[in-house]
């Protein structure tokens, strides 16, 4: 019995260690490391201190044993944990100890030796035509008063922007500043009197007919973890940067939306829910190395512009009780000071006061964008009333949708921190498929939109550390409910929602798949589950007579999957979407395909029995 203990224990000290750091840093497999360590250790000093070493047979034997014709392997020692020579069991007890300690810096070394209080930095936000937001950091008070002065890149005199006299803990020492007078379409470099810089390039004029950016979702430092790997390192981030930087100069992005969990409060452990607590994890964030990682022109990450959404991970995990519950107020104070002071304007009428607005809308290029806050304001999931926007910012939305954009504009986007489909089947309630009814009234004013506007109505998501495309068809064209009708079919004849969701930038994924398509409303067009690396580029660009979109999906640094989709610059009839590129397909996939095209089909012939058995019920 005691070496069945002394077995298991080990076993789970080494299985949820590595779950713990290579596959999911979930909070309930500390606790439950540190325990089975804790067994072990004490089932092996029992067993050794109630055993008799037998120098023949080389392994240890309870008093009541007679000696076995051979020894245990040293190997057997190392892969059950029993003890057998005290060379083997050392060793063995070594490397549980090392996965305990493993499991200990990964929670705890970043936490302790870096609390980055003394972290001083500044990031581009939100960039304008004429105008740029500048997001400041500097705790120094002998830094100051700290001068901002900005110039043409490599040419012109610098010029005085702004003079920050005073920085202190009420914004946790930063401060937002925004550089005015500038050229549309011009590369330009910043430098701070604490000889800080960075470099930007503003927005091309009003009616310029590309764009490119990229969108991704979640990241956590060094996961998976390496012991050898400095604790606030990002490697996704440095990953995305080294790709991008290899895009043709035209194709780069011009900023990144990042749709939620820019930090993680509560994985592996959540150490305290104070303002304080949230602000270090902010902190340790923009600490990271992996910001310094060089890519297009030389440039370092932090110089791309970021955009930001709030998600759970911001505050608590899947959190949907409002703004004014604890830990809310706590977590939303340096998501205000860090991302929302440097994001795009609010939305134009938000229909509430500006204080409580937290959903941004902005135009660029041939393309606007409405910026959803899909935790601050939602309700209980599941219920009929249930609202993930709440009212006020349900009805900023409606407006958005039912406002004609200006000339040039072909495409409306609107970025939600989690994902409109319901054809993800885990935690499927605590995305809008928990608002059903609520996602009935914003599709129904995104398909008009799509029908009265002459406009592509595409939706962006992350939070689900995989990547999903699905097309919601219009129901005044959806295809007939048919079994030889191929599920990428239905609803081509016309116009139809399409969704890119994917995550991680850098963190765990998913190997279990639970995205699959149920029914016609919600169309699966690919998913990829696979990768600790995922992020998607839009680049829209005009060709002949027609506004063309290319979504293209990076797993770490290969580009693996390409979408089209189209906007004729004349007609009303918006064409289906097209696969450019698939280099994803393998065995196993192609099996999963095969197996939920025959769960689907059951479904359809399900359906197809129920409406005829009830039709004949009916009969008089």
């Amino acid at each position: 019995m005691l070496q069945l203990v002394t077995a298991a224990s080990s076993a789970i000290v080494r299985i949820g260690t590595f779950i713990f750091l290579r596959w999911i840093p979930g909070h309930p497999f500390p606790p439950l490391i540190f325990t089975a360590l804790a067994v072990y250790i004490t089932s092996l000093l029992s067993s050794i201190s109630l055993c008799i070493y037998h120098p023949a047979s080389a392994i240890y034997l309870t008093s009541t044993e007679q000696p076995p014709r051979r020894s245990r392997s040293a190997l057997y020692t190392l892969f059950t944990g029993i003890p057998s020579s005290p060379a083997a069991t050392r060793l063995t007890v070594l490397i549980n100890l090392v996965l305990g300690l493993f499991t200990l810096d990964f929670l705890l070394h970043g936490l302790i030796l870096y609390p980055s209080t003394d972290l001083a930095f500044s990031r581009i936000g939100y960039v304008e035509p004429t105008s740029a937001h500048l997001l400041i950091r500097e705790p120094d008070a002998t830094q100051l008063p700290l001068v901002i002065s900005y110039r043409e890149e490599q040419k012109g005199d610098w010029r005085q922007a702004s003079v920050i006299g005073a920085l202190n803990e009420s914004t946790d020492f930063t401060a937002a500043v925004t550089l005015h007078d500038l050229m549309p379409a011009t590369a330009y470099r910043y430098a701070l009197s604490n000889n800080r810089s960075g470099s930007f390039v503003t927005a091309p004029p009003s009616g310029s007919s590309s764009l490119a950016f990229v969108t991704s979702s979640c990241m956590k430092a060094n996961f998976p973890y390496s012991p050898r790997s400095h604790p606030l390192r990002i490697p996704g981030l440095e990953t995305m940067t080294t790709t991008l930087a290899q895009l043709p100069a035209a194709a780069r992005p011009a900023f990144m939306l990042f749709l939620g969990d820019f930090i993680y409060i509560d994985v592996p452990q959540r150490f305290g829910s104070s303002v304080s607590h949230y602000r270090s994890e902010y902190r340790r964030v923009y600490a990271s190395p992996s910001w310094a990682t060089l890519g297009a022109d030389n440039q370092p990450a932090l110089d791309l512009p970021w955009i930001h959404t709030l998600d759970d991970h911001e505050i608590a995990n899947d959190w949907s009780r409002g703004n004014l519950t604890a830990p809310y107020p706590a977590a939303a104070d340096p998501y205000r000071h860090y991302h929302v002071s440097v994001n795009p304007p609010r939305a134009q009428d938000a229909f509430a006061a500006s204080e409580n607005v937290t959903y941004f809308s902005f135009v660029r290029g041939p393309a606007s964008f409405f910026l959803l806050d899909t935790r601050t304001y939602r309700s209980t999931p599941g219920k009929s009333n249930s609202s993930i926007l709440g009212a006020a910012q349900r009805q900023s939305l409606l407006a958005y949708l039912a406002r004609p954009e200006p000339h040039g504009v072909h495409w409306k986007f609107v970025a939600s921190s989690v994902p409109f489909t319901k054809n993800w089947h885990v935690g499927t309630s605590d995305t809008w498929g928990g608002f059903l009814n609520e996602r009935q009234i914003i599709f129904d004013a995104m398909w008009r939109a799509e029908r009265d506007l002459g406009v592509r109505v595409v939706l962006l998501s992350g939070d689900r550390h995989e990547f999903g495309a699905t097309r919601f068809p219009d129901p005044a064209s959806r295809g007939v409910d048919s079994l030889d009708q191929k599920a990428e079919d239905v609803g081509r004849e016309g116009n139809g929602l399409h969704e890119f969701s994917v995550g991680p930038l850098s963190m765990f994924y998913l190997p279990i798949r639970t995205y699959r398509q149920t029914d016609e409303e919600d169309v699966a067009i690919k998913y990829l589950a696979d990768g600790n690396v995922k992020y998607g580029v839009i680049d829209i660009d005009r060709h002949d007579d027609a506004s063309v979109l290319t979504y293209s999906l990076y797993i770490n640094d290969a580009l693996v999957w390409q979408y089209c989709l189209t906007v004729p610059l004349s007609g009303s009839t918006l064409p289906p979407g097209q696969v450019l590129l698939d280099s994803s397909s393998s065995t196993w996939s192609s099996l999963q395909t095969m197996l939920g095209r025959m769960e689907e089909m059951a479904g359809r012939l399900r359906r197809r029995f129920m409406r005829t058995y009830s039709a004949w019920n009916s009969r008089p």
